[in-house]
């Protein structure tokens, strides 16, 4: 899937069955249901989901928690936007 696919898909109603859990949150994400993006990723602990989990956080403006969760996933936080984060956390995990 390219990333202009995975933007089309957000016209659906349901994410595509086949995608990874981070791409499903994110999927979620993008159609504005964050409750539904961290309910994909907060019980797992892997980098990937714990790198999203920090991503979603920052959205929700809960830094602290945000940074635990960038660091549980060997990262920072990005100096970008909510929105440079979100499109290249989708590309990075396509």
């Amino acid at each position: 899937m390219t990333f202009a696919e995975f933007i089309d898909s957000l016209k659906l109603d349901e994410p595509n069955q086949d995608l990874p859990i981070s791409l499903r949150a994110l999927w979620y994400d993008g159609k504005g249901d964050w409750d539904q993006a961290h309910h994909e990723v907060d019980h797992l602990n892997d980098l990937t989901s714990s790198r999203i989990h920090a991503y979603l956080h920052r959205k929700e403006g809960d830094i602290w928690n945000a940074d635990y969760w960038y660091a549980k996933a060997k990262d920072i936080r990005p100096d970008i936007s909510l929105e440079e984060e979100w499109e290249m956390l989708v590309m990075r995990f396509l």
